[in-house]
């Protein structure tokens, strides 16, 4: 099943189906009013979703329309809590090589809380007021939770999973460095993130979701150049590690949002990288010194997965940043 949320005249939108092929839509006001209330009554409303999502594919849904992804809102236009990891090892093996940090054990996830209250959609302009604190995107996978009882277990976690999304989560690397020194959270480095148009339920990836993976490759380009190929499941945690992690010390609210951390394989000289900062490590690993500039203001960046027969999944993220005037 995809779903996606809709403009109108609330911060929250409106819920909608989604067809397979990105084609077609139908409100689905009648059940649930945001994708949030859904999520908070999952066990009641998912069967009538499903019913809906049924209907829409059969063409005999009352009321659809044609899916215009581009005016999509963010699935969850704003949300209670966003949590991010950092579950590739390669991304986070080159990044203390290239800082020079202290090696982090590896025997627990990584993960920070970002910032909630708004989501860009897949086709915002980016403002951001000064090129010189180091733009950067960075692809990652995501998953939305139902209500998570605190010390749940990984597998029990895996249940908890309703929905799997696509995100750009933006940095400001000039920013992040000095932040991770403080021993606190990232704040002025983190932005908000973007996330792709169509949030789909795990069962709709197949074969694709895999170990509480996506078993699938995100393309990046960078001003219409390749940028990286970069395959999902090589997570040195799942998403049902991620969860069960967060969820240790605490309940999750129905709504709460976990990212992998950024796509990266071990290979990613072949394959390429899904954020800036990861090529220019490898450029001070080969070279001494980075090569590859940060983005500037007009650069454009687009990222997307799809299933191998080129069918569309979570539609893409394409993107512009731009200059924002600072306030006085």
């Amino acid at each position: 099943m995809q779903l996606a949320t809709l403009p109108n005249s609330t911060r929250d939108g409106a819920l909608a189906v989604v067809s397979r092929d990105h084609c077609r839509a139908v409100l689905a006001s009648e059940i649930a009013t945001t994708l949030q209330d859904a999520l908070e009554r999952w066990s009641e409303v998912e069967p009538q979703l499903r019913c809906l999502a049924a209907a829409l594919e059969a063409g005999t849904a009352t009321g659809s329309f044609a899916f215009e992804a581009g005016k999509a809102l963010a699935p969850l236009p704003r949300a209670w809590q966003w949590l991010d990891g950092s579950a590739y090892e390669s991304h986070g093996d080159l990044m203390q090589q290239v800082l020079d940090i202290e090696p982090i054990p590896r025997g627990t996830p990584l993960m920070y809380q970002g910032v909630s209250s708004h989501f860009y959609n897949s086709t915002d302009d980016i403002p951001f007021l000064s090129e010189e604190k180091g733009i950067d995107f960075e692809g990652e996978f995501g998953v939305i939770v139902d209500a998570v009882p605190m010390g749940i277990t990984p597998q029990a976690a895996l249940k908890h999973i309703r929905l799997v999304m696509q995100i750009n989560d933006w940095s400001l690397r000039a920013l992040a460095g000095p932040e991770m020194k403080t021993g606190f959270g990232w704040v002025q480095a983190k932005p908000p993130c973007s996330v792709a148009p169509v949030a789909v339920t795990p069962d709709a990836l197949g074969r694709h979701w895999r170990d509480g993976r996506v078993d699938l490759p995100l393309h990046v380009t960078w001003n219409d150049a390749l940028f990286g190929l970069v395959q999902g499941y090589p997570m040195g945690f799942g998403f049902h590690e991620l969860v069960a992690h967060a969820a240790a010390t605490r309940d999750l609210v129905a709504g709460t949002i976990i990212g992998s951390g950024t796509v990266s394989n071990a290979n990613f000289k072949e394959v390429g990288s899904t954020c800036i900062a990861e090529r220019r490590g490898i450029e001070v690993i080969d070279h001494g010194a980075p090569k590859t500039d940060f983005m500037k203001f007009g650069d454009r960046v687009r990222m997307e997965s799809r299933f191998p027969d080129g069918s569309p999944l979570f539609g893409a993220i394409n993107q512009k940043i731009v200059r924002k005037e600072a306030f006085e």
